[in-house]
């Protein structure tokens, strides 16, 4: 799958996020790191919402401003997530294609987990009609 991934701040944490991507089989298609949050998320969301990446991956310290950031642009579904099973359902129920962590509190293991979960769920056909009201505004 190709992946758009961007942080605000290179840490521990992110180079251990972009590793598992890659050791996951991931393709990173863009790298966007250390750039004011307002462009990390802009710019991943752009890449999901023109199709040159499939999912994307932002992170600030609190998620909260890549995740609104994101969310302005057409296409993406930005979901700040805490853990894998907010990760899952994001995908599952909202078909989130954008998910942003922040760095204050999310250790590298809790991290891996929400990209695993992330990257490994689909949405149900159930939620269609409901994933398709976003799109009307």
């Amino acid at each position: 799958m190709r992946v758009a991934f961007g942080t605000d701040e290179r840490t521990g944490v992110t180079d251990e996020l972009a590793a598992a991507l890659a050791e996951a089989g991931h393709e990173v298609v863009l790298r966007l790191e250390d750039a004011p949050w307002p462009d990390v998320g802009r710019r991943v969301a752009e890449a999901v919402a023109k199709g040159d990446a499939d999912r994307g991956v932002v992170c600030c310290w609190t998620g909260t401003g890549v995740s609104m950031a994101a969310n302005k642009v057409p296409g993406a579904r930005a979901a700040l997530c805490t853990d894998a099973e907010t990760a899952r359902g994001a995908r599952r129920w909202n078909d989130a294609n954008v998910l942003a962590l922040g760095l204050r509190l999310t250790s590298a293991t809790v991290g891996r987990e929400m990209l695993d979960a992330f990257f490994a769920t689909e949405p149900e056909a159930s939620e269609a009609p409901n994933i398709a009201r976003l799109d009307r505004g």
